[in-house]
């Protein structure tokens, strides 16, 4: 007997226009999880956001790149909801062609207008290829789009923390001024992992007070809380705080 999602596959090989994958989409919605989306994410609109969850998006993703039913909606940008933003980023993430991902990235972070997007993208094909990526890296930084700037900041701390790290891309980092929000927390939320991964390399950062107030505090806060952080080192960033922040 054939399954709902069965049935659901059956019609995607033919029927996978945009509006075959919008009306799948509706057809996942969940009411409750889009009622708890809105208020996440305040700057996206309510009205856009249908209510899908992430393994279900992540599971379709998967599908349509496998079949190779993805083409028209990768091309089709802007979208007109949340949810078809997040489709796309976790298609994006399926591409293993670099060269290809790379294309389909920068065509669509212009669009990218939300922390969960941006924070969703994450192309498994990166990892073999570093030293290609970092150029686009330090173009995607340089950006005057919040999420294009986040995005950089956060593949910078995805790909290149461990064995790839180099204090060129602190200092990159570090370099950053901006009254975005979104950059400013991801900004702290690397320096706080960094500070878990190479705590000896970042803590002069903190020390010299390389960041802006607002963020270094975040920095600290987040570094804080992090289990690898030790309890000297917990006591010794809290003596580092600056007395008023403001971004």
């Amino acid at each position: 007997m054939m399954t709902g999602r069965d049935r659901q596959k059956e019609v995607r090989k033919n029927n996978m226009t945009i509006e075959g994958i919008r009306s799948e989409l509706f057809q996942l919605q969940d009411i409750k999880y889009r009622d708890f989306q809105k208020k996440l994410i305040p700057t996206v609109e309510e009205s856009s956001i249908i209510g899908v969850r992430t393994p279900e998006l992540r599971k379709l993703a998967k599908e349509l790149a496998k079949e190779g039913q993805a083409g028209e909606f990768l091309a089709e940008l802007p979208h007109t909801y949340f949810d078809e933003n997040q489709l796309h980023a976790f298609l994006v993430s399926e591409e293993k062609d670099f060269e290809r991902c790379i294309l389909e990235a920068e065509r669509f972070l212009p669009y990218v207008d939300n922390w969960a997007t941006c924070d969703q993208m994450s192309p498994k094909v990166f990892k073999k290829h570093h030293q290609e990526l970092l150029p686009y890296i330090e173009t995607w930084i340089a950006s005057d789009k919040t999420y294009t700037v986040r995005f950089a900041v956060g593949m910078l701390m995805e790909h290149f923390l461990e064995e790839n790290f180099d204090l060129r891309y602190p200092e990159l980092i570090a370099s950053v001024r901006s009254e975005e929000y979104y950059i400013n927390m991801m900004i702290a939320w690397y320096f706080a992992t960094a500070l878990a991964k190479q705590y000896e390399q970042i803590l002069p950062f903190i020390e010299k007070r390389r960041l802006a107030p607002w963020t270094h505090n975040k920095a600290i806060q987040k570094a804080i809380e992090s289990r690898r952080i030790s309890p000297e080192q917990k006591a010794y960033l809290k003596s580092l705080k600056v007395p008023k922040a403001g971004r």
